[in-house]
């Protein structure tokens, strides 16, 4: 069963958990576990899915209860008037606010965009970052006695692929846990130490403005 993290007569939101897929998808034919039909099947109802999360993020998953109201919201986020925010903890100290300002060349699916083209420019890349605390841990990695975090939170100003870890990358603060981005020896270690072998890395809120009330709703995971 999902956890609602907030639901009314047209919108309901969840907390999607890491390594679930969103829906059925013809990449991974063997998965049977969906958070869409999960959902329907929870509320009894049909839903209609406004974005999507990457299979090992976890965090707030929003869906309409109609077509109205998806419409509404599909185009907010087309239009990028949704405001929206990640927390994610990363390798070393990464203190105060800043913005990381690094185009990024489009990541092709080696069979979903087997036919794209592959040689396509840098896209515009923006993300505002705030670090929030601080950690030293008392176990080495490499050359270094003892091993340092930050738990920061991050927001898009555009919407790369994979935007949030690969800027992460290119800072040299990995995500915690990014087997495609991140540090393998940080991974290990805080598999060795820690017993965690996951994505640090959540969507923590979301603001919108909905179809029934002309201002701005608020909500995410506390």
């Amino acid at each position: 069963m999902l956890e609602i993290l907030y639901q009314d007569e047209v919108l309901v939101a969840v907390n999607k958990p890491a390594g679930m897929l969103v829906h059925r998808s013809w990449l991974d034919t063997h998965e049977t576990r969906f958070v869409m039909q999960t959902l329907r099947d929870q509320l009894g109802r049909h839903v209609f899915p406004i974005h999507r999360l990457d299979r090992p993020t976890s965090g707030v998953l929003l869906f309409a209860l109609d077509s109205e109201t998806a419409n509404l919201l599909c185009q907010q986020f087309a239009e990028k008037t949704m405001e929206k925010s990640y927390l994610a903890i990363v390798r070393g100290y990464l203190l105060g606010e800043g913005r990381i300002d690094y185009p990024l060349k489009p990541r092709l699916d080696k069979i979903a965009d087997k036919f794209a083209e592959t040689d396509k420019q840098p896209q515009l890349a923006i993300t505002d970052y705030c670090g929030l605390q601080t950690v030293e841990m008392p176990y080495a990695v490499g050359r270094y006695a003892t091993s340092r975090y930050s738990l920061v939170r991050l927001f898009p100003q555009t919407g790369r692929k994979h935007q949030l870890r690969r800027h992460l990358k290119h800072i040299f603060h990995p995500i915690l846990g990014d087997t495609q981005y991140g540090d393998l020896h940080q991974n290990r270690a805080l598999t060795t130490h820690c017993g965690v072998n996951r994505l640090f890395y959540m969507l923590k809120c979301y603001v919108f403005a909905t179809l029934t009330v002309m201002r701005w709703w608020k909500f995410g995971l506390m």
